[in-house]
């Protein structure tokens, strides 16, 4: 049998992915039709020989390819082309871009593939979600948008950046924001128990909040509490992370996935196996990760103490320069940035003085005739600056990489390729150089898979009445284009997008369109 006729075996014989025989295709109003393509459902793991419907928004039908009796205004000849759903990024921070008017295409996501993107993670994102997606959709957006709550929001507009554990009083309010914002179609809460003011709270403050969102069917992503040796440990902090789904009886989704800095290296097999024990014991629990060996954060977050951020900027500032802390701070720093695999291995890769954005800490110690330590604590105070922190092993990143509850990611940040090229560094890497993955293993981990984590029922597969967010790639050219270098060059090989079913990118130019919605 060639390949051809398998594909179509394949494709009328899994019938259940076929409009019902009851229904004439004739007689369907059909937009655009999709043929010849090897397509990928995002739940086979196989191409099939599939020909896709689409009428209006939605994917009205698929059927055995070669039906000449299917007509339809518009037609696209994928010969020699993937078709795969849309994917679906976890973990983004795409608001400004989409609240911008210039940047609201989206478009460094959509030639990723990247059809819709979540926004809220690590804690952070708007509590008030009916205006943000107001707002959204009246403005226009190039891709999908679904919301976390972030616990780091709530708390902060309840109580400040304090330090300290929230009162029974202050729990009530932050859950009331909650339950709010889980009945106007958040997906879920999401924490950043590293990062200032999460890093605050107490286990028993996320159990009662997590609660809440799992009432609504919500999610539990987080941040963990530590992925290296910050304060309680990489394995102690997941351990927190499942604690708490097993109280609050809730999906557990580990943000970004990683073993971070040189002391936890090789710590990905344990990590696993305290994944897959209490997975074997009913916890439900999933993962994302981006495909990079560096990490990218803000530098205060990355080697200041939490301890010095605490209440407001202006109290930061003062206690970096409280000569009566200055050895406290010195040591601790330090320590920070040996854990992440010291001054060499953080580059510089967003700061208001673009001279320095390019040059490692070590470099720009240098170039200061100062220590790294000292550096730092100048540095924070001279504006945002945005680091790449080299700090992870290529073994940890694939054992993680391999696991089927791990998905794809992005965690786009300026100044790092991840937010124009993780989706197709992935695929380039990972699939087509390295084969830790099949096409179809991360197509599907890609999209349907994190679906159906997010609880988003109608997007994510290829199947009769979904959204019709698809796209079309030729395997051999779809490819990452940016690097530490140069962070900020779209990903090429994206021939065709629909979004909604609006074709926005067509023979891989853009065709000026803002078709996402807000996605409950």
């Amino acid at each position: 049998m060639n390949s051809k006729s398998k594909y179509l075996y394949i494709g009328i014989f899994l019938s259940g992915l076929l409009l019902s025989e009851s229904v004439n295709a004739d007689k369907l109003n059909i937009d655009t039709l999709l043929i010849n393509g090897q397509v990928y459902t995002g739940t086979s793991d196989q191409p099939q020989a599939l020909d896709i419907a689409i009428c209006g928004s939605e994917i009205c039908g698929l059927f055995p390819s070669q039906n000449n009796q299917i007509t339809a205004k518009n037609i696209i000849d994928a010969t020699g082309k993937i078709v795969s759903p849309g994917f679906i990024d976890p973990h983004t921070h795409t608001l400004a871009e989409l609240y911008s008017k210039d940047k609201n295409h989206n478009l460094n996501y959509l030639t990723q593939g990247v059809t819709t993107v979540v926004n809220g993670n690590d804690g952070e994102g708007p509590v008030d979600i009916v205006n943000t997606a107001k707002k959204l959709e009246a403005n226009g957006i190039g891709t999908n948008v679904a919301l976390l709550v972030g616990h780091g929001s709530i708390r902060e507009q309840v109580m400040g950046r304090a330090q300290r554990f929230a009162s029974k009083a202050e729990l009530n309010e932050m859950s009331t924001l909650l339950s709010t914002a889980m009945q106007a179609g958040a997906l879920g809460l999401s924490t950043g128990l590293y990062y200032v003011p999460g890093s605050f709270a107490n286990t028993e403050e996320v159990v009662t909040l997590a609660k809440v969102a799992s009432k609504y069917n919500g999610i539990y992503d987080t941040h963990l509490r530590d992925e290296s040796t910050f304060n309680i440990g990489f394995i102690a902090a997941l351990e927190e992370a499942i604690n708490i789904a097993k109280m609050a009886d809730i999906h557990l989704h580990l943000a970004h996935i990683k073993a971070l800095g040189v002391d936890v290296w090789g710590q990905s097999k344990m990590a696993i196996e305290k994944i897959e024990t209490a997975q074997a014991k009913g916890v439900s629990i999933s993962a994302d990760q981006y495909p990079w060996l560096a990490s990218g954060t803000k530098l205060h977050s990355a080697v200041m103490p939490k301890w010095v951020m605490a209440d407001s900027q202006h109290a930061f500032f003062e206690r970096l320069n409280d000569k009566s802390l200055a050895q406290q701070l010195y040591s601790e720093i330090k320590e920070n940035i040996r854990r992440r695999g010291g001054p060499e291995s953080l580059l510089i890769t967003a700061f208001k003085d673009t001279e320095l954005v390019g040059l490692n800490l070590a470099q720009i110690a240098h170039k200061r005739a100062i220590d790294p330590v000292s550096a730092s604590i100048q540095l924070v105070q001279e504006g945002e600056v945005r680091v790449a922190s080299f700090n992870m092993s290529e073994a940890d990143v694939e054992n993680f990489m391999r696991q089927p509850w791990v998905v794809t990611s992005s965690d786009g940040t300026n100044g790092h390729p991840r937010k124009y090229a993780s989706f197709a560094q992935k695929y380039q890497k990972y699939v087509q150089e390295k084969s830790i993955l099949t096409l179809a293993q991360f197509i599907n981990q890609s999209s349907s898979k994190t679906a159906d984590i997010l609880n988003i029922k109608d997007r994510g597969k290829l199947q009769e009445g979904f959204k019709a967010d698809i796209i079309i790639f030729e395997a051999s050219k779809f490819k990452a284009n940016a690097n530490f270098a140069t962070w900020n060059k779209y990903s090429s090989g994206i021939d065709y997008v629909f979004v909604n079913g609006e074709l926005v990118i067509s023979e891989s130019n853009y065709l000026n369109k803002l078709a996402g919605k807000f996605v409950r």
